[in-house]
C-alpha cells in the first residue's frame, strides 16, 4: 500500500489521534509551566519548608523515569483512593516531569538577572513581590525562553508515552494501525512526519516569536 492510499484509508484516525496529542501537549505545557514557576521560585525562597518541598519535587521527578511516574499516577494512586481518568493522568504526568526540568531553568534565569537590578528595586523601597513582578521576572523570562523552547519540544515527544495507558493519541492510533495491518513503514513514517511538523512548524516559530516580543518589550531588539 502506498503512502497516499494509506492516508486515504487511515488519515481520519490519525488526525483524531493528532488532535488528542495536541490537547495533551497544551494541557501538559500548562501544568509544566505552573509547576516550574512555583518550584523554581520556591527553590529560591528564604522559607526552609517551601525550599525543601521545591527541592524534593525537582529531585524526585528529575531523578526517576517518566514512564514509572506515569504508571504510578495512573495505576498506584488509585490504591490510595486517588483515581484519575487516563487522559488527565497522562498530561499531569508529563507536565510534572517536564516542570521539574523547567524549574531549574526558572531558578537559573532569576539568578542570572544582574544584581544591580535587585539593588535598584531595594534602593527605591520597592516591596519584594513588586520588585519580582515588575523588574526581575520580565528580565528572567527573556533569559529562560530559549531553553524553554527546547523543553517544550521534549514535552511534545514525551506525550507519546501516554499511549501506554491507552490514551488515544497519535502514537496509540499508530500502534493500533500497525498491529492490524503490519504497515510499519507507512504507520510510523506518518507519525514521525506529524511529530516533526508539530515541533518545527508550530512550537519553534511560536517560541521565536515570544523571544522577539520580549526583546522588544525590554528594548533589546
Amino acid at each position: 500500500m502506498s503512502f497516499l492510499e494509506f492516508l486515504q484509508t487511515y488519515g481520519q484516525v490519525l488526525f483524531q489521534g493528532t488532535l488528542v496529542t495536541c490537547a495533551q501537549f497544551l494541557l501538559a505545557a500548562l501544568v509544566a509551566i505552573a509547576a516550574a514557576a512555583i518550584a523554581g521560585i520556591g527553590k529560591l525562597s528564604r522559607n526552609r519548608l517551601v525550599r525543601s518541598i521545591s527541592v524534593l519535587y525537582i529531585e524526585i521527578f528529575r531523578g526517576t523515569s517518566l514512564l514509572v511516574q506515569l504508571y504510578w499516577i495512573f495505576f498506584v494512586l488509585p490504591l490510595f483512593g486517588i483515581t484519575l481518568p487516563k487522559f488527565i493522568a497522562g498530561y499531569i504526568s508529563v507536565g510534572l516531569n517536564i516542570g521539574a526540568y523547567g524549574a531549574e531553568i526558572v531558578r537559573g534565569a532569576i539568578e542570572a538577572v544582574p544584581r544591580g537590578q535587585w539593588e535598584a528595586g531595594t534602593a527605591i523601597s520597592m516591596p519584594h513581590s513588586v520588585r519580582m513582578r515588575r523588574i526581575i521576572l520580565p528580565q528572567a523570562l527573556a533569559i529562560m525562553l530559549p531553553p524553554w523552547g527546547n523543553l517544550l519540544i521534549e514535552l511534545l515527544k514525551a506525550t507519546a508515552l501516554v499511549s501506554l495507558i491507552s490514551v488515544a493519541d497519535l502514537m496509540f492510533q499508530t500502534r493500533q494501525i500497525n498491529a492490524s495491518t503490519y504497515l510499519s513503514v507507512q504507520a510510523f513514517g506518518t507519525a514521525l512526519i506529524i511529530y516533526y511538523i508539530l515541533a518545527r512548524l508550530f512550537i519553534t516559530p511560536m517560541m521565536r516569536w515570544a523571544e522577539r516580543l520580549m526583546a522588544r518589550r525590554l528594548g533589546r531588539a
